[in-house]
């Protein structure tokens, strides 16, 4: 009862909603499976850390130097993009969210990746076992689910693969400068990367797939969003100004069309979100339209850490969206080149391009698979624990002292960082069970009193 009595009191919290009260369509999906109960719980996540019930080894947290971290680290915030934001070329594999960066332990991002591991593999066996749903769950058939084993396999290639990549920036500091563009032909993200390759300013399906192409009618002429009322709503004439006066400074071209973004992400309930459309004014050629690209305008609330380690670094005081601007440019080899944080009507808000090129990878991508789950799995944690590993040297810009220490420490406390997620991996099973019958119950209650 205590720990039902905490959920309620985290979930009232960060969402505004009590679920012993009211139904919210995030923990709806959060009840599905505990794969998604961790997405949508980062708050959660810390403040188990901070009471100790999620036992992290004290060495990874106090006798290594802090880093930026992504803060919601986890399979699905990692995916293919392209550097220097939708005009650059190059595509890339590496974390591709930072809602929650700030500086603190690397061990809270290598923990969570962990756990959502172990987690993913428990969702999509309970997928072709029927254990657990989804509501956009592939075809089943001819796919069989990464094991358990494979799971913990996979977590140690991911340490692994950290590791020697923080063994290559002790020996060269300027590997961290280094990026994933390559997979062999026979790796679990060679098609993703392909299409991701499609799908940037010079591939064959921009004009089809990219992320302009599905958000803007580019036939139209002046160019403008869909009309997409579950996506996009249009603004009024007076409202427009004024949005386009505050925000143009920061586009580095014309204001072609604003609208209001729905329905993005769970992590942002109740912050105010827009789509700029930036490009040239004439617009003479489809060549052209590889000139143009959405810009998010995003109202930025307080890292999730933060509310229960305020006080680690006096970088963490930074405004909103200033931390999470300094901590991408300091993961990102290359940040976008539109990224910037602006004040607005009394609120921070975030300013950053969306690539055309943009392909996540979800863990039905991985974890189910014609043959072999688990050879796929461990190719994609390692990939990630590559891509990790990258992004917290590159903070350390003076020194490999990161990933000295990292090497040292991690040498006597990998078992009991393997152990720790393993036991909140059941932790997150018991809460998500906890949270079903909670929503069971509350459903019931609203109904009988209809």
């Amino acid at each position: 009862m205590q720990r039902l009595q905490q959920l309620i009191a985290e979930f009232s919290r960060t969402d505004q909603v009590d679920p012993s009260q009211s139904i919210l369509s995030k923990h709806q999906k959060m009840a599905l499976n505990p794969f998604r109960f961790l997405r949508g719980s980062s708050g959660l996540f810390y403040a188990d850390i901070q009471s100790g019930l999620l036992k992290l080894p004290p060495a990874l947290v106090q006798q290594v130097p802090f880093t930026t971290v992504m803060g919601d680290c986890h399979i699905s915030n990692f995916g293919f993009f392209t550097e220097d934001g939708s005009y650059g070329q190059r595509v890339i594999f590496a974390p591709n969210d930072f809602d929650d960066a700030c500086i603190g332990p690397a061990v809270w991002d290598l923990s969570r990746y962990i756990i959502s591991l172990l987690l993913a593999a428990d969702y999509c066996q309970g997928l072709t076992s029927g254990r657990y749903q989804s509501e956009d769950a592939p075809d089943l058939a001819g796919l069989t689910a990464a094991s358990a084993d494979d799971a913990k396999d996979a977590a140690r290639d991911f340490l692994k693969s950290y590791l020697d990549c923080c063994a290559a920036v002790a020996k060269d500091a300027e590997f961290r400068f280094s990026t994933q563009d390559d997979f062999p032909k026979n790796h679990v993200l060679k098609p993703f990367l392909k299409k991701a390759i499609k799908r940037s300013a010079a591939g064959s399906d921009f004009l089809k797939k990219s992320t302009l192409a599905k958000s803007v009618d580019i036939a139209a002429r002046p160019l403008q969003f869909i009309a997409d009322a579950g996506k996009f709503s249009r603004i009024d004439a007076e409202r427009y100004q004024q949005l386009k006066q505050a925000f143009a400074p920061y586009v580095h071209d014309e204001i072609l069309d604003i609208v209001t973004r729905h329905g993005a992400g769970t992590g942002s309930l109740n912050m105010q979100r827009y789509y700029l459309l930036v490009g040239p004014l004439e617009i003479g050629s489809d060549a052209d339209l590889a000139l143009c690209q959405v810009v998010e305008v995003k109202q930025q609330r307080r890292s999730a850490p933060l509310f229960f380690f305020p006080d680690l670094s006096p970088v963490n005081r930074l405004n909103d969206a200033h931390l999470t601007v300094d901590c991408q440019r300091l993961m990102q080899r290359r940040p976008d080149s539109v990224l910037d944080e602006v004040q607005f009507e009394g609120a921070h808000y975030l300013v950053r391009s969306l690539h055309h090129a943009n392909v996540d990878v979800d863990p039905e991508d991985v974890c189910l698979q014609p043959q072999s789950p688990g050879k796929a799995l461990s190719q994609f944690a390692a990939a990630c624990g590559h891509a990790l590993a990258l992004a917290h040297n590159r903070a350390d810009r003076r020194s490999a002292r990161f990933a000295q220490q990292m090497l040292g420490v991690m040498a006597t406390s990998h078992d009991a960082l393997m152990q720790a997620c393993a036991d909140y991996a059941r932790q997150q099973q018991e809460d998500c069970q906890l949270l079903a019958t909670l929503l069971k119950q509350t459903s019931e209650r609203v109904e009988r009193q209809q």
